[in-house]
This record gives structure tokens, sequence and C-alpha cells, in this order.
């Protein structure tokens, strides 16, 4: 029986939904079962900064079926505003959960990301030692590029054939949330869910920060100590953006 969709709040112009790990996975098996055409983001706060910058990246997580708290400050945030939210839905947990789950539904799984093949056939082995029977049934690693209308055909190609249920995105952000938005309709498997990193740090390729850091928030901290370079601009321009924004709506609410 279909449990509806979830409640959100709006956050700074997106409506995130108020869901734990449990109401998603059940979510996503809803979506399976009716043969839906869904698709999920997960954002952070640079995702949702830069949603605000740009009208694409913003289009995409409005036309998407759910928005999913990723990150702690996101968190932070909608309990100020007064939401009873528990933690947030981090993509890489979401992801095992959601293998482990299937080894009792019998979703099937698609991986579309990666940094090289090498990369995702990693991850696919990775999945494979760590959920014995789960039906992994097909992935592709896109290259670093747009994809030409013939590339992006053979995509939609390899779904259809593989019966996949999910197709897990690891394109990084805002690429999958665009990506996931454009292709939609011309996929067959009834859920999207872009993960980002998630085929990094499950592929062995990037490490995780401690799990203290991820509950205080402090992640970001931890991955700039190790991309410093790539990511202090990042961080020096969307964290202080963000808090400055959060505050005006906060404020405004509060009159």
């Amino acid at each position: 029986m279909s449990r509806g969709a979830p409640p959100t709040r709006r956050l700074l112009e997106v409506d995130f939904s108020l869901v734990d790990y449990d109401r998603m996975l059940d979510w996503i098996d809803d979506a399976i079962a009716a043969g839906h055409r869904k698709y999920a983001c997960h954002v952070a706060v640079n995702a949702l900064m830069n949603a605000r910058r740009d009208p694409r990246s913003m289009a995409a997580l409005r036309g998407s079926s759910l928005v999913l708290p990723d990150g702690m400050p996101i968190v932070w945030a909608l309990r100020a505003l007064g939401e009873e939210i528990p933690d947030r839905v981090y993509g890489p947990d979401l992801m095992l959960a959601a293998c482990e789950r299937s080894l009792r539904t019998g979703a099937r799984h698609f991986l579309y990301g990666g940094r090289d093949e090498s990369a995702t056939q990693a991850l696919e082995a990775s999945f494979t030692q760590r959920f014995p029977g789960l039906a992994i049934a097909g992935s592709y690693t896109p290259p670093f590029r747009p994809l030409t209308e013939a590339e992006e055909a053979d995509v939609c190609a390899r779904v259809a054939s593989s019966a996949a249920d999910i197709v897990w995105v690891g394109i990084g952000s805002p690429k999958q949330e665009t990506w996931m938005a454009r292709m939609r309709e011309r996929l067959d498997a009834a859920v999207l869910v872009g993960v980002g990193a998630a085929f990094d740090f499950h592929a062995g390729l990037v490490s995780q920060a401690p799990s203290w850091m991820q509950r205080n928030g402090l992640e970001w901290l931890f991955r700039l100590g190790r991309e410093p370079r790539r990511l202090a601009p990042r961080y020096l321009r969307d964290n202080p953006r963000f808090v400055a924004a959060f505050m005006r709506q906060w404020l405004a609410e509060r009159r």
C-alpha cells in the first residue's frame, strides 16, 4: 500500500522532504511497486547554494520527487525552523541501506557514474562482496563531458535492457541533478537517486569522515583537509552565504 508523499519544509526556496531512512526506503519500494518514474536529490549546503545561483539547478530540484537533507547544517536549519527531523538522509548510507533491503525485495540496481570504468568495477565488486546475491543489473561510466544524443540513447537502452528498478547517479552536483531532470522520462527504471561521492566512498577510492565528525557537521572540514585546493573556494564562498541567507529567513519568519 502506498504511504504517500512525505511532508516538506521550504528552506531557501527549496522544499526539503522530512523523512528518515526507513520512510525513504518505503518510498522507493512504493515507487517500484507502482511503476512510477521518480527522482530524488540529496542536497547539502553547496548544492543548495549552487541552485540559488543557477536556474537550471533550481529547476531540477523543484522538479524532483524528493529533495533530501544530505548535510547536518541543512538538518540544523530545518530544526531551527521548528521541524522535528531526527537526522539527515545521507546519500552513501541510503545506498547501503537500499542494497541491504533489496536482498529481501529483489530490487535491481543500475550504477551510473564513477571516475572511470575501473572505479565502477571496484564499486560493483565491493557491493557484490558486501551483499551476496545483490542484483546489480548494469552500469555505465560517462565521460567528463556532455553525452551526445547517440550516447544518451545508448544509456536509455542499457537501463531498459537491464530491467533495473533503481538507478544510482554518482556524477557530482549539480551535474547529477540536471541529468536526472533531463533524462527522467526517457529511462525505464522507477527511481533515480543522486548520491554524489557515494561511488568513490564505497569503491574505496576516498575515505569518509569519522562518524563523530559526520554527526557534528564537520565532514566538510575532513574533506577540506584532503582536497584543500579544490574545496577551499567552495566552502569559503558557500558556507557564510548559507548562514546569512538562513538567518534572513529565520528572522523573517519570527517577525
